[in-house]
């Protein structure tokens, strides 16, 4: 009788007896292993499991669970070396990262800083800034990053206060004030819930009302009372200085924090035509906006128009500059005491600036948040009548389209196609 031929031999430990008897003497393998694995068996820990070892490599090094490891302990093994070694590393990177971003803020809002030092007016023995650029570069930032940036605006605002003169301790309550504004009105915003997109009417309300003209009162009152407190002005003039303080970071969230959605999402023109018109209606805003401030009469209410056709037309994308235009040249005007400006005391001369400006950034906002609503309205019943149609050829097979040829008849407003509405140019 041919004798049977042993068993191929396997280099797991078989599962023992239930009653602790020894095991199969013939295997030698590892203790301490389990029942036998499948044929081949993916591990979650990425190793692939063998019923046989390489050729010449004993199953102690193979680096599987079957010889002597359970998978858990596998897994932990396997992950211990790179996180003793990694999460310093990982770590760092993280801090260099955040580092580097908070520098990145403080430059940011040192530079439009800079930029909105060089129109400054003197309000009762107080010097203000009709436009203070970094409040809305300091909302933006912090929607865009988190409040983790919040020292990159404390030290962006020393950097400026130390650019004009020595910090002292006022200087460093300034620069509380002016962090904490920031942070007064995104808190505001994200309870109302904010999206920086600016999509909505409701959005456009609460940037207004509660980011721009709410969370600036800190940091008017904190400057305004340290003026107090240092004897720079009188009691009598804390409400015309802490007016015009606010008014002007008030403005600078409305202009700046717009036009920085414009540059992170922008709507651009598809066409030539569409191009030629947003640079032409950018090229007469400033025109027509020169012409009226400078001209004998009062005709700063013409630019108007011209923000409502940026905002029907162009949205966001066309009212944003636009407003920031049209305020920048009225500051120039305010500063040098010309135009409609000229021979007008300086309270006088700020409270007419501000009633202005704001009345302009409200416009091109509100009515481009509405128009961007109003759209994606629309968007959303054209789709779902795409999708009923869909529905109507599935139950009766050429129905929608024998529906859709008879609606062929419409006017040209019904018969539009999907975004070739009045802000067609930047529609995405």
């Amino acid at each position: 009788m041919t004798p049977r031929p042993d068993p191929p031999r396997r280099w797991w430990r078989p599962a023992r007896p239930r009653d602790g008897g020894p095991a199969d003497s013939g295997t030698g393998d590892a203790p301490g292993a389990h029942e036998p694995a499948p044929p081949e068996e993916a591990a979650p820990s990425g190793i692939t499991v063998r019923p046989h070892p390489p050729d010449g490599a004993s199953p102690e090094r193979t680096g599987s669970w079957r010889a002597g490891l359970s998978l858990e302990q596998l897994r932990r093994s396997s992950e211990a070396g790179p996180d003793r070694e990694g999460r310093p590393a990982a770590l760092s990177v993280r801090v260099l990262r955040l580092m580097t971003l908070i520098l990145a803020v403080a430059l940011a809002y040192y530079g439009a800083g800079r930029l909105g030092l060089l129109r400054q007016v003197v309000v009762e023995g107080a010097t203000v800034t009709p436009l203070w650029l970094p409040s809305g570069v300091a909302v933006a930032a912090l929607f865009a990053f988190g409040p983790r940036i919040t020292p990159g605006i404390a030290l962006g605002m020393l950097a400026v206060t130390s650019s004009i003169s020595t910090v002292s301790w006022y200087s460093v309550l300034m620069a509380v004030g002016n962090t904490l504004a920031p942070l007064a009105s995104w808190y505001l915003l994200r309870l109302v819930g904010f999206r920086p997109s600016l999509e909505r009417l409701r959005d456009g309300l609460a940037l207004v009302f509660l980011g721009a003209l709410g969370g600036m009162t800190v940091s008017a009152a904190v400057g305004t009372g340290t003026l107090l407190a240092t004897d720079k002005i009188l009691t009598s003039h804390a409400w015309p200085v802490w007016a015009a303080w606010w008014a002007g970071d008030a403005l600078g969230v409305l202009v700046v924090v717009p036009v920085l959605v414009v540059l992170i999402r922008p709507r651009l023109p598809r066409d030539a035509l569409g191009w030629v018109e947003l640079l032409g209606l950018f090229a007469v805003t400033a025109a027509l906006t020169w012409v009226a401030i400078y001209s004998p009469l009062d005709l700063l209410f013409l630019v108007f128009p011209l923000l409502i056709w940026a905002a029907l037309r162009f949205e966001l994308t066309g009212s944003a500059p636009a407003a920031l235009i049209v305020s920048v040249l009225a500051v120039t005007a305010a500063t040098n005491q010309q135009g409609p400006f000229a021979g007008r005391a300086m309270g006088e001369i700020m409270v007419n600036l501000q009633a202005f400006n704001v009345s302009v950034a409200l416009t091109g906002l509100l009515l481009s948040s509405l128009v961007t609503e109003r759209r994606h309205v629309r968007e959303r019943i054209e789709d779902a009548c795409q999708e009923l149609a869909e529905v109507v050829d599935t139950l009766a097979p050429g129905a929608s389209g024998r529906r859709t040829r008879g609606a062929g008849t419409l006017g040209p407003e019904e018969g539009e196609g999907h975004g070739k509405s009045g802000a067609g140019w930047g529609a995405g």
